[in-house]
């Protein structure tokens, strides 16, 4: 998460990190998005595909998946607009598909890889430095990531920032 947050102040982000298991975040979302208000969430922590389990679509053949569909559900119950809040979701080989359907709009791992911490940092950031107006380049935004399209994966969308003259 440090690593996290001093990418975020090099890159002029304001963010804030809070350390929570990842079956207590979403008993805790709610709470947490009325007190900050942000425009970006990003619901992460620690995640595998168990092969041996064998089917890749079962959402119980994930270490976390399941902890993290459910906060992503309650951070839509809070926020239902996909414009207004921006949520990046997983971990290193979460079921993708899964944390799409229920409401990210960025999410690990399409091809159940590993991802870098960094990943959905990178996303989040050009997403808040993009302006609000213009679409983002979804193909260039994930080549920017270590893994590209098989890391992460997401939907269209504009950028947050609100551009203003003078600056």
């Amino acid at each position: 998460m440090e690593r996290c947050l001093s990418f975020y102040r090099k890159n002029n982000v304001f963010a804030v990190g809070k350390k929570i298991s990842e079956s207590e975040i979403a008993s805790k979302i709610h709470l947490l998005l009325l007190e900050y208000q942000p425009d970006i969430v990003i619901i992460t922590g620690h995640d595998a595909y168990y092969k041996k389990k064998g089917d890749i679509h079962n959402i119980r053949n994930y270490k976390n998946t399941e902890n993290f569909v459910k906060a992503v559900k309650e951070a839509r119950r809070f926020e239902k607009s996909h414009e207004k809040l921006v949520i990046i979701a997983g971990a290193c080989q979460s079921n993708y598909e899964e944390l799409i359907k229920a409401g990210a709009n960025f999410a690990s791992s399409p091809k159940r890889v590993n991802i870098h911490a960094l990943d959905p940092a990178i996303i989040a950031s050009t997403i808040a430095m993009s302006e609000r107006n213009k679409a983002i380049d979804l193909v260039g935004l994930l080549d920017k990531t270590k893994y590209g399209k098989d890391g992460m994966g997401g939907l269209m969308c504009n950028g947050l920032m609100y551009v203003g003259y003078p600056r």
